[in-house]
């Protein structure tokens, strides 16, 4: 008896939680779009700062073992050419909705034709 009415629970709660995951989500405004793509170029510009603090340790170790492998006697092969480590610098956003200020307000509504 008890097996049953736990089933009965359970197939309600997933019959009330189907119904609530069909429901759909008003389209984001431009404010919230506006805030996802500086947090996409943030992201974007996280990366490559952490890719560039990576590189920069990588270069470090490497000329560190080089100098104590030298200092001891080992031999050593020489380094293989890689590419300088890029420095992206301060996070800048310039959205692209700034370029275009003769744009109007997004409260302006145009009057709907009369066929």
């Amino acid at each position: 008896m008890k097996n049953c009415l736990k089933l009965i629970l359970a197939s309600g709660t997933a019959l009330l939680l189907a119904g609530n995951s069909m429901a759909k989500l008003p389209a984001p405004s431009d404010e919230a779009k506006a805030k996802a793509a500086e947090a996409s170029a943030r992201t974007a510009w996280s990366g490559k700062a952490e890719g560039y603090q990576l590189c920069k340790a990588q270069d470090k170790v490497a000329g560190h073992f080089h100098k104590t492998a030298k200092t001891s006697g080992k031999e050593t092969r020489p380094a293989v050419a890689t590419p300088a480590c890029a420095d992206p610098g301060p996070f800048v956003y310039a959205p692209a909705a700034a370029a275009s200020p003769a744009s109007a307000p997004a409260s302006v509504v145009a009057p709907a034709k009369k066929s």
